[in-house]
């Protein structure tokens, strides 16, 4: 991200494949960023991804972004790969890679002190804040001494498994006690299915002028490590390669769901450096040190996509997270009134409408046009249903025009709100897909997209009377969601 032209640019120059399994199977090959054709002035730490040392993270969450129970012999899900790469100037057998973050910092589990600061802390041993207190231990590993200083890329992993019956999860923000399953719409195979995964990290290593590294696993917990891609197996893999001081970084995602398993998300993030992250009511580490505002910043992207699947695998062009009340107000950690946003651009083709003439409580109340027209979603003749996969009213919201529906109550360790669009002539203004398949397979495109114009345009709730929100996106990420 920089400063061009009065706007903000958000340049990700990273290559990433996608392979999803299950009932439906993806496979994508992702590329983010492009050649740097104008000069900028970055605000994320480590511009284009071409730095040799990375610095790379990764979270892993239950169904409300919290941990609940670490898995066995895992730790508290929270780790880093971040290295430097110290150059051989003495003739010898050439670079070294030093590593920041050990085996140990990664296996740190709830209740150990953090090294160096045994003083300093109290023990935690509440795994939800351990895994937030962990974070900012590994921020401090890995930072890079920059002005302003930053972290981390993060590679989110969630498991969408509710159990009803653990009371794990609050409504909309506030603790309720256990209530009766809904197969249909949270799948739990029964105790323990809120788990985390086993998790494997191969540490950066240097091969020639090659470096590479990655991490895998699965969610089910009695798999042994050598058993983990067979079919019947959660399963994912992330890797990430590159050639000593040429081009960017490389990543390789591959996510497999199961009956046990069947909703996985698996997003690669750029969260904001300090605050709140998208969907995050900690303290967050990460790799954007200056955080977009709408309406004034632009993402560029390049996305080759080799195979796609089902209706039920959403990948997401652009996932966009931010955090305000229904006042206004930016969010300040209290879970009952803070409010997370979303925005999601879904390119799956196979992904339908669900906003229609027929189905109004699916939709948002107006569409804003470039030029500024507003259009109610009941002009059948103006009101572009079809640029629309979904919208949901925050939980909270006292003021919703009805009809409504309300988002997933649960998901969130607060309310929520989300607006979800597809491909579609309107958005083309703003540098988006304009029909369903631009993008996706045989059809590999570099996007300028004016986000912060777009997002800017797009409804989201207010309470009645109260001052327009300063919209400013924590967390901005690539990926799927399988459910």
């Amino acid at each position: 991200m920089g400063r061009t032209n009065g706007h903000s640019l958000l340049l990700l120059r990273l290559v990433t494949s996608f392979l999803f399994y299950g009932a439906h199977d993806l496979i994508v090959v992702v590329v983010v960023g492009g050649e740097e054709e104008e000069p900028y002035n970055s605000a994320v730490g480590d511009p284009g991804m071409r730095r040799d040392g990375l610095r790379v993270a990764w979270e892993a969450w239950n169904f409300c972004n919290e941990v609940g129970a670490e898995a066995p012999l895992m730790g508290s899900p929270r780790g880093a790969d971040c290295f430097d790469l110290l150059q051989d100037e003495s003739g010898g057998s050439g670079d070294k890679v030093v590593h920041r973050v050990s085996e140990k910092d990664n296996k740190l589990s709830v209740g150990d002190p953090f090294p160096g600061e045994e003083e300093e802390r109290e023990s935690i041993t509440n795994v939800d804040l351990y895994a937030a207190a962990k974070e900012v231990y590994l921020g401090k590993k890995c930072e890079v001494d920059d002005d302003p200083p930053w972290q981390f890329w993060m590679i989110m992993l969630k498991n969408g498994n509710l159990d009803t019956t653990a009371a794990l999860c609050p409504e909309n923000g506030k603790k309720v006690g256990p209530f009766r399953p809904q197969p249909g719409r949270f799948p739990c195979f029964g105790s323990g299915c809120m788990n985390q995964p086993l998790v494997y990290h191969n540490y950066t290593a240097l091969d020639g002028d090659k470096l590479s590294g990655g991490l895998f696993g699965t969610y089910d917990l009695d798999t042994a490590t050598a058993d983990v891609e067979a079919e019947n197996v959660s399963y994912y893999a992330v890797t990430w390669e590159k050639e000593v001081g040429k081009g960017g970084w490389v990543f390789h995602h591959v996510l497999r769901t199961t009956r046990k398993y069947p909703w996985l998300m698996l997003y690669l993030r750029s969260d904001a450096t300090q605050g709140f992250s998208g969907g995050y009511h900690y303290q967050t580490r990460g790799m954007t040190t200056i955080v977009p505002e709408s309406p004034n910043f632009k993402v560029r992207l390049t996305l080759d996509i080799k195979k796609g699947g089902g209706a039920k695998s959403q990948f997401y062009l652009l996932d966009m997270g931010s955090c305000w009340k229904n006042s206004g107000a930016p969010c300040d950690g209290d879970v009952t009134t803070d409010v997370t946003r979303y925005s999601e651009m879904i390119i799956n083709p196979e992904a339908e409408a669900w906003c229609r003439p027929d189905r109004l409580d699916e939709c948002p109340p107006y569409h804003t046009f470039r030029n500024g027209t507003r259009v109610h979603r009941t002009d059948t003749a103006r009101f572009p249903h079809a640029a629309y996969h979904v919208y949901c009213s925050p939980g909270n919201a006292e003021h919703a025009e009805r009809p409504t529906t309300f988002c997933d109550p649960y998901s969130n360790p607060q309310p929520q709100e989300i607006l979800q669009i597809l491909p579609h002539p309107v958005w083309g203004e703003y540098g988006y897909p304009t029909e369903k398949g631009e993008g996706w397979i045989g059809d590999p495109r570099t996007w300028e997209l004016d986000v912060g114009a777009m997002s800017q345009s797009l409804y989201f709730y207010q309470d009645p009377g109260t001052p327009a929100a300063k919209r400013r996106w924590t967390s901005i990420d690539v990926g799927t969601e399988i459910y």
